[in-house]
C-alpha cells in the first residue's frame, strides 16, 4: 500500500557514459571516495528506502549494502528507464527521490529542498533549477506517476523534460549554489573538480 509519507530515494547510475569511453562514473574516485559514495551519503539520510539503479558492476554497488536493480528495458533508454525502476520497486513509498550519481556536492539539505517544495505546491513533482535551467534528474516525484512513465517509455519517447511537463510541476532555485550540479562526463571534468575542491 502506498503511504504518502514515505520517502523512498534512487541513485542513477546505469548511464553509458559514453565521453569517458564507457567507464562506470559512479565508481570513479574523488578525493579517495566513489563518487557513488557521496550520492549515498546524502540521499540516505532522508529517505526510508534507496535503490541503485545500474546495469552492470552489480557487486561493487552491491558492497553499499543496497539494492541494486538493473533497468527492466532491453536497451538503454537514459534516466527515465533508471526512474521507472525505481517506481517499481518502491511503491510502497508515496514520494520518490531522484539523483545521478556523479555529482558529489550535492547534500542532503539540497534533497531536502525538492521534498519540501514538491509537497508545499501540492504538485507531481519537484525539479533542480539553476538559474539558467532546469537539472531534470534531480527530482521528487509521486510514485503514481509510474503508469504514465511506462506509457511514456513505451511509446519510444526518452526525453526527461517532455515526460515532466506532462505533470504538474514546480521549480526548485538553486540559483544561489549552482555549483552542487557539477557533474562528472570526462576525465577533465573530475580532474577540475578535485582541483577545485582538494
Amino acid at each position: 500500500m502506498t503511504t504518502n509519507n514515505a520517502i523512498g530515494g534512487v541513485i542513477l547510475a546505469g548511464g553509458q557514459s559514453r565521453r569517458m569511453g564507457h567507464t562506470d562514473k559512479g565508481l570513479l574516485l574523488f578525493n579517495n571516495r566513489p563518487l557513488v559514495s557521496y550520492s549515498i551519503s546524502a540521499i540516505t539520510t532522508i529517505t526510508e528506502r534507496v535503490i541503485i539503479s545500474a546495469n552492470r558492476n552489480f557487486e561493487a554497488y552491491a558492497a553499499y549494502h543496497l539494492p541494486v536493480i538493473a533497468d527492466r528495458t532491453d536497451d538503454y533508454k537514459g534516466p527515465l528507464a533508471g526512474i521507472l525502476t525505481a517506481l517499481n520497486a518502491l511503491l510502497e513509498c508515496g514520494i520518490i527521490l531522484v539523483t545521478p550519481c556523479d555529482c558529489p556536492l550535492l547534500t542532503a539539505v539540497h534533497l531536502q529542498k525538492l521534498l519540501d517544495a514538491r509537497k508545499q505546491h501540492d504538485t507531481d513533482i519537484a525539479v533542480a533549477f539553476d538559474g539558467l535551467r532546469i537539472h531534470p534528474v534531480f527530482l521528487a516525484l509521486k510514485t503514481t506517476l509510474r503508469a504514465s512513465l511506462e506509457r511514456y517509455l513505451l511509446n519510444e519517447q526518452h526525453k526527461v523534460e517532455l515526460w515532466l511537463k506532462q505533470h504538474s510541476l514546480v521549480t526548485v532555485d538553486f540559483s544561489d549554489e549552482p555549483e552542487i550540479f557539477y557533474n562528472v562526463n570526462t576525465t577533465a571534468d573530475l580532474a577540475l573538480l578535485q582541483q577545485k575542491y582538494p
